[in-house]
């Protein structure tokens, strides 16, 4: 970029990307325990509500990490670009990252498939033919009615990108952390937006402090993984909708199947996959496929540059 570059300091950087993991998770309880609300009496209303809360608590980062950065320009595209939110090489930030996750659930598509096999041979049989359009319409308003579907496909991807991605990578890397140490540093605020979790799981675990802290272990242990691949995404492709799509494929399949007792083909499947995920982990998110010249990175700071 020809505008000037001014640093930030580390300690402000960390300061501003705890303050923004802690105000995602606080503003989720302001309506109950600071606005004195009511319980929602549905739990369609209590999901709108904390949708409510997080867009809120999005636009705070956005404008908090706005103020922070030395960004000079007030033109949109590099405004929008500081975040990783471009018009430009939208299929290559789709297709790429989408084909290059999908490798590391190789096993739990091949499972997917045979069962979906499975059921179509049972309607097929029972009902006497396949799935009607009716009922496949009627299947598409159900889960497009479900609020559910929502949160963990739209609202919670979109949110959280913006927040744990989006305005923190380039906090860190203006701060002077540099790529490697900012992928890792990413996941631990991103961990820390799902620690609110640990009440719900003690209480499903039957008050169990044995099995809470093994399952808020695997959910931690999940979340710094793929918090650390998002944030390569971002890095490597200055795109924010890479690391989007990837995390709502991701909540869509949910954890990877190494394996299954009906079929051997899912490890196989799952080890083939893994290969083919390492293998093209770096050709599959050269900057240069996201970018017109990289002496001219869309992103500002020139971390989609990063190779």
């Amino acid at each position: 970029m020809e505008e000037e570059e001014e640093g930030i300091s580390k300690p402000t950087a960390v300061t501003a990307c705890t303050a923004m993991a802690l105000l995602y998770v606080a503003i989720l309880y302001a309506p109950t325990l600071i606005l004195r609300l009511p319980p929602p009496p549905s739990l369609k209303t209590f999901m709108i509500r904390r949708f409510v809360c997080t867009a809120i608590s999005s636009i705070l980062s956005l404008l908090v990490s706005a103020l922070i950065l030395p960004i000079r320009s007030s033109e949109a595209s590099i405004l929008f670009g500081v975040y990783g939110i471009r018009v430009d090489h939208i299929w290559q930030a789709v297709l790429f990252p989408l084909s290059l996750t999908s490798l590391m659930y190789a096993g739990s598509l091949v499972l997917k498939t045979m069962l979906l096999v499975d059921s179509r041979r049972e309607n097929a049989t029972r009902d006497g033919e396949g799935i009607s359009l009716q009922k496949f319409l009627a299947s598409i308003v159900s889960v497009a009615s479900n609020v559910l579907v929502w949160r963990s496909y739209v609202v919670a991807p979109l949110t959280e990108e913006l927040v744990f991605r989006a305005c923190m990578i380039p906090l860190l890397l203006c701060g002077g952390f540099k790529p490697y140490t900012v992928i890792r540093l990413c996941p631990i605020f991103f961990s820390l937006a799902h620690l609110n979790h640990l009440m719900e799981f003690y209480s499903k675990k039957n008050y169990s402090l044995i099995k809470t802290s093994l399952a808020v272990g695997l959910q931690l242990g999940y979340t710094v993984i793929f918090g650390s691949y998002a944030s390569f995404l971002l890095i490597r492709t200055g795109h924010l909708l890479a690391p989007l799509v990837a995390h709502t494929f991701c909540n869509f399949m949910g954890l990877p199947v190494l394996f299954s007792r009906r079929s051997g083909m899912v490890s196989v499947a799952f080890l083939a996959g893994m290969v083919g995920y390492l293998w093209l982990l770096f050709p599959m998110t050269r900057p240069d496929l996201y970018n017109d010249r990289l002496n001219n990175c869309k992103c500002w700071h020139g971390y989609c540059s990063w190779d």
